[in-house]
């Protein structure tokens, strides 16, 4: 007898790299983009929304001497033999829609986008392969003003988010200063050294001054006995560079009367730091002090991307992780000029300037301060007692969503104690219950679930359950949605 073949049966499992999200996370993110969008809508900005896939060639990051260009994307081929990919960031699609639109655009063009993007890059503790931006962008402007609302924006956006003034900083820098820096160090190769200078320049935060100055001369070793080579500067020329990272002051105009000194062999330098200087004018007109916004020369980002002012929102408070360990969250979001980008379709430079906000980092570090990610609460379940009277199950969850109340129907059969403990899973704040006998008497009872639960800890027979029942109340019929909504406000409190 021939054997049978075995049936086969794909295993359940998450790509490599990828994540499953449940409701409460979900909400979380929703919440919190809706407060920062309309922030950017506050500002003038619109929604634009772009195609998951672009061609690959517009997004700037396919290998060209492979057959696969898989490097960073991930991609496909089509059946007309074009490659497209995953979007890879929100800003390389804004500048292909603004290149293709051109003409019947209106100039400057201000625009938000929110959504997913994808790295085929390797994995790591949170760092996953599909994440949320959240960018706005000014296509068409100059500098300085449109990067000045940019940041003003970016602060306003932090604090619609949740994170209270004080607890976090906009820094902001241009790149036109850091390359003055490394064309008046005093070093002749400097420029050719520019890469490995910046890369040791942006390592001041985790760093400071003395590591810095090592990764600008010979080189450092790291506490795991690690060896990275500097960028082989002089001690004097290493000299020179931090002295121009180093903040001359809190407000921007100090900062920029100390750049002005130290950087004046520089055309380049001055323009930047008096671009620094009239932004800097432009959000004390609008409010942001230095308590929000600082001028701060080490702020690198991009180092091939950007062409002018750059800054980053960097949280300044400190937590503890779930070990007791200190956690600070750093930067949470960013961005800058980018005059280059839709030249590439163009071949004409159009002035840019955007944002991008790391909401799930943002969330992350709220949930950290606050000790912990808010418990989502779940529906009002409405227990189905009984089948035939299913209808009016279903007319009572109808009024509370009319009301403005999440409410369900329980359809998985008339067990009392099976729904109660679905409720429980659920989080339902309340279970509305009405069985024959509070049918007769024209009533439902309305049982508050983390009351009860609360007070079961405390209670110690069924006799004094019974004599307080304090957690569930009979109420007329016709009292449903009030005696629920006195639950959730309870809840609230």
């Amino acid at each position: 007898m021939a054997k049978k073949d075995k049936e086969f049966r794909p295993k359940a499992r998450v790509p490599r790299g990828f994540r499953d999200r449940l409701g409460a996370e979900i909400a979380a993110e929703r919440a919190m983009l809706e407060k920062i969008t309309k922030v950017y809508e506050s500002f003038g900005f619109d929604p634009l929304e772009t195609p998951a896939f672009e061609y690959t060639d517009a997004l700037g990051k396919f290998l060209p001497d492979v057959d696969r260009p898989n490097q960073g994307v991930f991609s496909l081929q089509d059946d007309d033999e074009q490659w497209m990919s995953l979007r890879y960031d929100l800003t390389a699609p804004l500048a292909r829609f603004v290149a293709e639109n051109y003409d019947g655009l209106p100039k400057p063009f201000r625009r938000y986008a929110v959504g997913s993007v994808w790295r085929n890059e390797k994995p790591g503790p949170g760092r996953f392969r599909q994440f949320t931006q959240c960018d706005a962008d000014t296509v068409g402007a100059p500098a300085p003003h449109a990067d000045g609302e940019i940041c003003a924006m970016l602060a306003s956006a932090v604090e619609a988010a949740g994170i209270e003034r004080g607890d976090y900083l906009v820094k902001l820098n241009d790149r036109r200063i850091i390359d003055a820096a490394i064309e008046t160090c005093g070093d002749k190769d400097a420029g050719e050294k520019r890469l490995a200078i910046m890369r040791a320049m942006d390592k001041l935060d985790r760093l400071g001054p003395d590591g810095v100055r090592l990764l600008l001369g010979s080189g450092r070793k790291d506490e795991s006995g690690d060896y990275t080579d500097g960028a082989g500067l002089s001690d004097a020329a290493a000299a020179r560079i931090l002295s121009v990272l180093a903040p001359a002051g809190d407000n921007i105009a100090s900062v920029c009367d100390a750049l002005d000194e130290a950087l004046h062999a520089s055309e380049e330098g001055r323009r930047g730091v008096a671009d620094m200087r009239r932004m800097g004018s432009d959000l004390l007109a609008s409010g942001y002090g230095s308590d929000r916004i600082r001028l701060d020369p080490s702020v690198i980002r991009g180092l091939e991307y950007y062409t002018g002012p750059v800054f980053e929102a960097e949280l300044t408070f400190q937590t503890m992780d779930e070990k007791g360990r200190p956690v600070r969250f750093g930067s949470i979001g960013g961005g800058g000029r980018y005059d280059d980008l839709v030249k590439r379709f163009k071949g004409v430079e159009v002035p840019a300037v955007g944002v991008s906000i790391g909401v799930s980092r943002l969330l992350a570090a709220l949930d950290m301060q606050r000790g912990g990610a808010p418990e989502a609460q779940g529906p009002v379940v409405v227990l189905a007692l009984d089948e035939a009277e299913m209808a009016r199950y279903q007319a009572m969850a109808a009024e509370l969503r009319a009301a403005g109340v999440r409410a369900e129907v329980y359809l998985g059969g008339s067990n009392f104690g099976k729904q109660l403990k679905y409720a429980d899973k659920r989080r339902a704040p309340a279970a509305v219950i009405e069985g024959g006998d509070e049918r007769a008497r024209g009533e439902v009872t309305v049982k508050d679930l983390a009351l009860g639960a609360e007070l079961a800890k405390s209670i110690e027979d069924n006799a004094q359950w019974r004599e307080g029942q304090p957690a569930q109340v009979s109420v007329p019929r016709e009292k449903l949605v009030e005696a629920v909504m006195g639950v959730l406000s309870r809840r609230r409190s």
